[in-house]
């Protein structure tokens, strides 16, 4: 049965509690959250790790700094990308030499996104090691890439697209699923 709009899987006290259950889950791996810097890929990562560095502050009265990374130019379709790439604002406030990085986004899919994230995180230094924290795993691989951390795994089909909002880029705090809507088949001319 097909749906008729997108599934709200998440509202603001979902993602709130995903984040909650990543910050423990990172805590768990990294006590007191000592020598992690927390990047986040552009655009929901960013305000994802912001979060998770607050709540792990909250829970470990540690200081955890936080960067943001754009990955434009590491993406290996860049070139069909065109003219109208957008490249914006790469961070990174603190060294990354020698530190454990959490690469922060919102939905892990192909994994396409985390590769170009892993050669961008390189290029600023060679960390002790890079781990990963999702809020969505999708599924659908094309890499042999997977997440540490995991707020929310769905199960989805490629037919389907996953939405995360947050309020700091959406003004609302959701996770949706829904059909992808294709145009309609052109009927054959004869």
């Amino acid at each position: 049965m097909a749906r008729s709009g997108p599934t709200r899987i998440l509202d603001a006290a979902g993602i709130e509690r995903a984040i909650h259950s990543l910050a423990e889950e990172i805590l768990e791996r990294n006590p007191r959250a000592k020598g992690v810097g927390l990047i986040g890929v552009r655009t929901r990562g960013v305000p994802l790790a912001r979060r998770l560095a607050l709540r792990l502050q909250q829970m470990e009265k540690a200081q955890v700094p936080v960067g943001m990374l754009d990955i434009t130019l590491y993406r290996d379709d860049f070139t069909a990308l065109g003219y109208q790439a957008v490249v914006r604002k790469t961070e990174i406030p603190f060294p990354v030499k020698d530190r454990r990085i959490i690469l922060v986004d919102d939905v892990l899919y192909t994994g396409r996104t985390v590769r170009a994230a892993l050669d961008g995180v390189i290029d600023f230094g060679r960390p002790r090691q890079i781990q990963l924290a999702v809020l969505i795993d999708r599924g659908h691989r094309e890499l042999p890439i997977q997440a540490d951390f995991v707020g929310k795994t769905l199960s989805t089909t490629a037919e389907e697209f996953v939405q995360v909002k947050l309020s700091e880029e959406d003004g609302v705090d959701a996770v949706l699923v829904g059909e992808v809507k294709r145009p309609p088949a052109r009927a054959a001319r004869s």
